[in-house]
């Protein structure tokens, strides 16, 4: 009974708020796909004849045209319980 109520409260307790920079690194590809779509194609041959994929990401807020500096300001919040420690624009893996 105890190991259950253990289990439980650690399994809420992976549920917290991360850390500021863990939730900007996490916030970036938010950001990302709210300032445009994000696709890829891929085409090869196998002895079985010819393969092709692909694929398009869309997010809704691309769809609604938000910025993405407020996602990505939003997002780190509802991750963390902060403001982000820096700006988008200051983030190395923004290639905004």
């Amino acid at each position: 009974m105890h190991k259950a109520i253990i289990a439980m409260l650690m399994g809420l307790a992976a549920c917290g708020p991360v850390s500021v920079k863990s939730a900007e690194d996490q916030c970036v590809e938010d950001a990302r796909l709210a300032k445009s779509p994000r696709g890829v194609i891929g085409v090869g041959a196998t002895s079985k004849g010819p393969k092709a994929r692909a694929e398009v990401v869309i997010s809704s807020d691309f769809l609604l045209g938000r910025d993405p500096e407020e996602v990505y300001n939003a997002c780190v919040v509802r991750k963390s319980g902060q403001m982000p420690s820096r700006p988008l624009t200051a983030h190395p893996r923004w290639d905004g």
